[in-house]
C-alpha cells in the first residue's frame, strides 16, 4: 500500500507529535503533509519527512499560528495531495482530517480532540477583552464549528485517543469511533529509575508541558505560593512570561526549566515526588509517561486523567479546579506512600508503544480487509 500521514501544522513539540512520530516509526516511507512547519521548533524531528505544506508556511504564521486558524480550513483544502495513495492516516486536533480526499483513498483519522475553537469557545476568547474583537471572533468560530463537523464526516473511521473524547465525537459529530487507542509512552525513554528518586531525597513537585491558558498553570503557583513546597515546572509557551509575573508577585518559588531534552525529562519524572495536573486534558501523555517514570501523579478529576490515574493506586486526585482543593490534594499526598515500582508496571501496561502500535495496525488491517471484500 502506498500511504500518506497528514499533521495539523508542525511548529511545536507535543503529544501530537509525539504519537506522529510513532506513525512515521510504522510507516517508514509514508511522506507527511501538513499547513505549515518550523524544524527549529520541532528539534528537526520531521524535516525529511515533510512532503507539501501550505500557503500559510510562512514566518509569523510558524510563530503565532492562531492568528491565523480562521484560514486553517482553506488551507488544508488547498494541499496539493497525489491520488496516488491507498491509504491516509491523519493525527488531528483540527484540520489534518479536513484534507481533500480522493475517491480510492482510505483515509483512518486519529482524532486528539475535535477543534476545540470551535466547539468550546471559551479557549479561542479566553484572551480577548474588548466586546468588538468577542463580536468579530463569534461569526468566525461558528463558521469554524460547521466546517468541522463537515470535515469530521469525511474519514472512513475515526479512532479517538480516549473515552472522553469519543463521547465528545459522538456529541458533536454525530460519529461512532472504530475504537479507543491510548497514545504511545516510549518505554524505552520514559521508565522507572530507582537511582533517581529515593526517599531521602530532596524531593520537588513537577508540573510539564505546553504553557497555555487552559493547562492551569497559574492555579499550580497559586497553590503553591500557600503550600511553600519546592515546584518545578518544565516546558514552554505563550504564558511564560505570565506566570513568571505571577510567580513573582505571589513569592511562590517555583523553578522555571525551559524545555527540556527527553533526557532530562525522564529525569524529572523519576525525580519527582509527585506530577501536579491540574488541567482537563484530551487524554494527558505526560501523565502517561510520568506514571511509566513511576511518578504518581495529583491531577484535577476530570477529562484524559481519569482513564490514567487509579485514585490511591497510581495517584490521587482533587475535585475542584482551584488552588485551594489543589493544596488541600497535595497536603492530603504527603501523609500517603506510593509504590513507585507499581505505578511504572501499571503504565507500561496501558500506555506503551508497542500496544499503540498492535492495536492500530490490527484496526487498519481490519478496515482493509473489510473494504476489499
Amino acid at each position: 500500500m502506498k500511504i500518506a500521514l497528514i499533521h495539523d501544522y508542525l511548529n511545536q513539540y507535543g503529544g501530537g507529535e509525539r504519537v506522529l512520530e510513532v506513525l512515521m516509526e510504522m510507516f517508514p516511507d509514508a511522506p507527511i503533509y501538513t499547513l505549515l512547519h518550523d524544524g527549529e521548533r520541532t528539534l528537526n524531528r520531521f524535516s525529511n519527512r515533510v512532503k507539501a505544506t501550505s500557503f500559510l508556511d510562512f514566518s509569523l504564521a510558524r510563530r503565532r499560528h492562531r492568528l491565523f486558524i480562521p484560514l486553517m480550513p482553506m488551507a488544508m483544502k488547498s494541499l496539493k495531495i497525489s491520488e496516488q495513495y491507498d491509504l491516509i492516516i491523519s493525527d488531528s486536533a483540527g484540520f489534518a482530517k479536513g484534507f481533500e480526499q480522493k475517491p480510492k483513498t482510505f483515509h483512518v483519522s486519529y482524532i486528539h480532540t475535535p477543534l476545540r475553537y470551535a466547539w468550546e469557545q471559551e479557549y479561542y476568547l479566553a484572551n480577548i477583552i474588548s466586546k468588538p474583537e468577542i463580536l468579530i471572533s463569534k461569526p468566525i468560530l461558528n463558521y469554524l464549528k460547521k466546517w468541522d463537523f463537515d470535515a469530521a464526516q469525511k474519514p472512513d473511521i475515526l479512532i479517538a485517543n480516549s473515552n472522553f473524547i469519543a463521547e465528545k465525537i459522538k456529541k458533536y459529530y454525530q460519529r461512532d469511533v472504530a475504537k479507543v487507542i491510548y497514545p504511545p509512552v516510549d518505554t524505552l525513554q520514559f521508565y522507572r529509575d530507582p537511582e533517581l528518586h529515593t526517599p531521602n531525597a530532596k524531593s520537588y513537585y513537577l508540573a510539564a508541558g505546553r504553557l497555555l491558558h487552559y493547562k492551569k498553570f497559574d492555579l499550580v503557583i497559586e497553590a503553591f505560593s500557600k503550600l511553600k513546597l519546592p515546584l518545578k515546572i518544565a516546558g514552554g509557551g505563550p504564558e511564560l512570561e505570565k506566570l513568571k509575573n505571577q510567580n513573582a508577585r505571589l513569592k511562590a518559588g517555583a523553578e522555571f526549566l525551559g524545555f527540556v531534552s527527553d533526557d532530562e525529562l525522564r529525569t524529572l519524572y523519576n525525580g519527582a515526588r509527585a506530577l501536579i495536573f491540574p488541567q482537563v486534558e484530551d487524554f494527558g501523555l505526560v501523565a502517561a509517561e510520568a506514571q511509566a517514570c513511576g511518578a504518581p501523579a495529583i491531577a484535577f478529576a476530570g477529562g484524559g486523567a481519569l482513564e490514567i490515574i487509579q485514585d490511591g493506586k497510581t495517584g490521587i486526585f482533587f475535585k475542584e479546579q482551584n488552588s485551594e482543593s489543589l493544596a488541600e490534594a497535595v497536603r492530603k499526598f504527603e501523609h500517603l506512600k506510593f509504590d513507585r515500582n507499581r505505578i511504572s508496571r501499571i503504565a507500561m501496561g496501558r500506555f506503551a508503544k508497542n500496544i499503540f502500535k498492535d492495536k492500530m495496525l490490527e484496526l487498519i488491517n481490519g478496515c482493509f480487509s473489510f473494504h476489499e471484500n
